[in-house]
């Protein structure tokens, strides 16, 4: 972009000193059409100049304030995995399961609390009482998985749909198990591409958003919270959108 500005603005200042060179060694009966064009040619090259700049400060402002959207449904998704894995041991892997389970589930309150009891086989064996130390958990109650993540808002209904971009467009969500060490540990990845997302914005600058290597970008050609090869439920965006983790 950098040396597209520098051309046009060369050309500009070069079509300047041909409209000047005219005005002195061009007869005057060929003046007014070539001035025409020239500066016709002058104020296109500035319209140019100027988008080539407008254009990516406009992408980015939209492409940041669209990210921040796309972000607070991922945080709700997987804010839901985490309260299924909670309660099931597993992550759902579609939507429609993952819904009912915020409909319907609950979290058991528990408290635990040390005692001490009469170990019977110890007592047995020596002859004299002998006591053992053992942790009990009390179920004190239940609370709604619902109202514990969303309060009285229904937008984990929706939460399934990209709130922008492409019309209609839907988060692709995925649910399994990594083996490690011989013990099958559950993971998830919710996900939408880019294109999705910016799908009327400027094609050539939507191809270099997604090339992204950046500490304070997101990088790669998607917005995505967890993995499905590797153990993290954290999103790839930078903090400067909001808490990844």
């Amino acid at each position: 972009m950098l040396t597209f500005i520098l051309i046009a603005v060369a050309v500009i200042l070069v079509t300047i000193g041909l409209v000047k060179l005219i005005d002195k060694f061009i007869p005057s009966k060929f003046k007014p059409v070539l001035n025409i064009v020239l500066w016709l040619l002058i104020a296109f090259l500035g319209y140019q100049t100027y988008n080539s700049i407008y254009e990516p400060i406009q992408f980015n402002k939209t492409k940041n304030k669209r990210y921040a959207q796309v972000i607070k449904s991922l945080v709700d998704i997987r804010d839901s995995q985490l309260a299924h894995r909670q309660v099931t041991g597993k992550f759902a892997d579609n939507f429609d399961n993952l819904v009912k389970f915020i409909d319907t589930a609950q979290y058991t309150i528990t408290q635990r609390r040390d005692s001490t009891i009469i170990d019977e086989e110890l007592t047995k064996r020596y002859g004299v009482d002998t006591t053992k130390e053992i942790v009990i958990i009390d179920t004190l109650g239940y609370v709604s998985v619902k109202d514990s993540l969303f309060k009285t808002s229904t937008r984990y209904k929706t939460m399934m749909n990209v709130p922008v971009g492409e019309e209609g467009a839907k988060f692709q969500l995925k649910a399994g198990f990594l083996e490690q060490n011989n013990i099958k540990i559950p993971v998830f990845e919710a996900s939408v591409k880019k294109d999705v997302i910016l799908s009327d914005q400027n094609k050539d600058l939507l191809i270099q958003e997604n090339q992204v290597v950046s500490v304070d970008g997101v990088n790669g050609d998607a917005l995505k919270v967890g993995s499905m090869d590797e153990v993290k439920t954290n999103g790839n965006w930078p903090k400067t959108y909001g808490d990844n983790e």
